[in-house]
């Protein structure tokens, strides 16, 4: 009976629907360059700036939303693993878009300017600590590595 090697398959499967993914968010940013395109367009021939601002702040920060995303993809390719880096990166960039719209239509409460700012607070540290294990990770790596090569001289 031949073995069925379910991690080979697996592995393709998962490499796949990551590409779809990557191309899905790819045409999205392509789509939001446009957009963003027309959007200035239209800031030039209106009079009134005050709602097209927001409109052009919010569609790139969502463009940084998508970048960050298709590197977090780009990065599996690469490592066959995602980086919480990028991924944390993306939400960051959501929580202050989001902060940045409220506050610029004065749609925010004290209570979810605290909550979002705390949200943004954790966040924040997460990130930091796991840039920290990637670098520990990495300098790991290394020692290991020279000491295989100073070995084998």
């Amino acid at each position: 009976m031949k073995n069925i090697d379910f991690r080979k398959y697996f592995d393709r499967i998962i490499a796949v629907v990551f590409s779809v993914i990557l191309v899905i968010i790819t045409l999205g940013i392509i789509i939001g360059v446009v957009q963003l395109l027309y959007t200035l367009g239209d800031m030039v021939m209106k009079e009134e700036l005050g709602r097209d601002y927001l409109k052009l702040i919010s569609e790139v920060l969502t463009l940084f939303i998508l970048i960050e995303l298709s590197r977090s993809l780009v990065e599996y390719f690469n490592t066959r693993r995602l980086r919480m880096t990028f991924i944390v990166d993306a939400a960051i960039v959501f929580v202050l878009r989001e902060i940045m719209i409220k506050l610029f239509e004065h749609k925010i409460t004290p209570e979810e300017l605290y909550a979002l700012s705390a949200l943004l607070l954790v966040m924040s540290l997460l990130r930091i600590g796991s840039f920290w294990i990637y670098q520990r990770e990495q300098d790991t790596l290394r020692l290991h590595g020279d000491k295989k090569g100073q070995a084998s001289q």
